[in-house]
């Protein structure tokens, strides 16, 4: 369950996001083959303690929103030969997300 209350979220469902072309020291959250990609919220999961700070013995505070998006797999792998419409979903946090507009 939620942590805290998600009232500061900055994406909605249904909004285009760009997951963060950055490189991660020690241990992350974001599967490198996401970054630089764009893709659709599909939910918000809620506010957590930050899972990248918890690794390392910190309190992981402030909470981060965490949220499911959406991928085309085309849109992942070049030469993927499933149908256009397969997608990949990922629980990625918030501060690897910008807005895509």
């Amino acid at each position: 369950m939620s942590v805290e209350a998600v009232t500061a979220q900055r994406f909605r469902p249904g909004q285009t996001v760009h997951v963060i072309e950055r490189p991660a020291l020690g241990h992350c959250r974001t599967p490198w083959y996401l970054r630089g990609k764009t893709g659709v919220v599909a939910s918000v999961q809620g506010a957590y303690r930050d899972p990248e700070r918890l690794a390392y013995h910190k309190p992981g505070l402030p909470s981060q929103v965490l949220y499911k998006v959406r991928f085309l797999q085309t849109e992942l792998w070049p030469d993927y030969p499933g149908p256009a419409s397969d997608h990949l979903e990922a629980d990625i946090y918030e501060g690897w997300l910008e807005s895509a507009s």
